[in-house]
């Protein structure tokens, strides 16, 4: 775990690494590029290949591609009881946020008197991609399928990747159902980003994709984008904390922990400006590390990819926090009501102790899809009125263009288009 300390003589140089802008790893974009290429001139076909070598799925032909009917219904059969239970409820919650934050019909007048407003319509066919493999993210199927169900949407397809053998989880099979999916494809990477965005003989083309994924996915949402629209740039799990002394360093420790089980791309951070508490994280780190699975995830990730910052004053670590730009970040502090307006880039904020990442990952409400590698300057995370296409409505009477034409002439005059001029004043003729 690297520790970096303002008492350091390097100490703005080490922390200026630390402002990030989202950009691809070395190596994946022309990787990316050739997939995508590949998919568009072979289509199932380089699906099916991919699949087999990236994933060791073993499908044969474009068929195998799709979860059927019959594999939805093994999945139901196989799921436990208490885990539908906890599906259901996180579901619950995410739709009960959604339907808050839908965007409504409006209308009203201008200062001429034309009726002016806003249309939303859910976009006709989404495309959402759910990470698999060997943590099938299952929670990820409410945070997003259930916000396209809860937006109209009427066809939404899901691309998650297969295990070995080409079979995928049966949890995460029966949440995808549950959620509203109307397509399940066993596609995965860079390939299943391009299946549903580029279309195949078996795959009709979505308008729009939704999901976070590896670096490769994250790529290939860059490169697609004009071809289909993209919700944001979320790649590997990341979590930092900003504390001062009232911070519990067993908490701190087990989210950061938490986020680490996501493997060697994850990153956590903690910035304090409490010598005392760094210590004590760092403690609770190499103890709570010993009693948890993944430890292969878990050492890669903490070696590589965790990182602490003593700071002066903890203002300093605001300005830390909002030049890094982390997905989640957990806020501890008396001084809440003062630190919190403060934050400004941050893809979601966990406020106070006893409120951990992970349930914001399983169960609050709001998606957990988040922007991630500094995106977050950019991007908010994953809302419903994503799923919805705005289009903005005019309509003019005689009245109303008699009060606009001469102002519609004026800007054409000063931008020599007299067409545009001439299109208003031929109203009032």
């Amino acid at each position: 775990m690297r520790i970096i300390r303002y008492t350091q003589k390097n100490y703005h140089s080490a922390i200026k690494k630390l402002d990030r802008r989202p950009a691809p790893p070395a190596g994946v974009e022309a990787i990316v590029k050739d997939i995508l290429a590949d998919v568009e001139a072979r289509g199932d076909r380089a699906l099916i290949e991919l699949s087999n070598r990236f994933d060791g799925a073993k499908f044969a032909s474009a068929k195998d591609l799709r979860v059927g009917e019959a594999e939805l219904a093994a999945a139901e059969d196989a799921v436990d009881a208490e885990t539908k239970k906890a599906i259901a409820a996180s579901r619950k919650n995410v739709i009960a946020f959604a339907k808050r934050s839908l965007r409504k019909d409006w209308c009203g007048k201008n200062a001429q008197g034309a009726e002016v407003g806003e249309r939303y319509l859910p976009f006709e066919r989404v495309g959402i991609y759910v990470p698999g493999g060997s943590a099938p993210l299952v929670s990820t199927s409410n945070m997003t399928v259930c916000l396209a169900a809860a937006a109209g949407c009427p066809e939404i397809v899901v691309m998650t990747p297969p295990g070995r053998g080409g079979e995928v989880n049966p949890a995460l099979l029966y949440a995808l159902k549950e959620a509203g999916a109307t397509e399940i494809y066993k596609v995965g990477g860079a390939q299943g980003m391009a299946g549903m965005s580029i279309g195949t003989k078996t795959i009709k083309p979505v308008v729009k994709v939704y999901g976070p994924g590896n670096s490769f996915v994250v790529e290939a949402k860059r490169q697609l984008f004009g071809v289909v629209a993209v919700d944001l740039l979320p790649g590997p799990s990341e979590v930092v904390t900003l504390a001062d002394s009232s911070g519990k360093a067993k908490f701190i420790a087990a989210d950061m922990l938490a986020q680490a089980e996501h493997g060697g791309d994850s990153t956590m951070g903690f910035v304090t400006d409490c010598e005392k508490l760094l210590a004590a994280v760092q403690a609770e780190v190499k103890s709570q590390i010993k009693t948890l699975g993944r430890q292969a995830q878990l050492k890669r990730a903490i070696k590589e990819g965790a990182w602490c910052v003593l700071v002066e004053k903890l203002e300093d670590g605001v300005n830390l926090v909002n030049a890094f730009a982390p997905e989640h970040l957990s806020l501890i502090t008396r001084r809440e009501k003062t630190i919190l307006p403060k934050i400004t880039t941050s893809g979601a904020i966990f406020i106070g102790n006893y409120s951990p990442v992970a349930v914001g990952d399983f169960l609050a409400g709001p998606s957990h899809e988040l922007p991630t590698g500094g995106a977050g300057k950019s991007f908010p995370g994953l809302t419903v009125d994503m799923f919805q296409r705005r289009t903005s409505i005019v309509r003019l009477g005689q009245e109303s263009i008699r009060k606009s034409a001469a102002i519609v002439e004026a800007f054409a005059r000063v931008e020599g288009l007299d067409a545009h001029g001439r299109s208003a004043s031929i109203r009032l003729e």
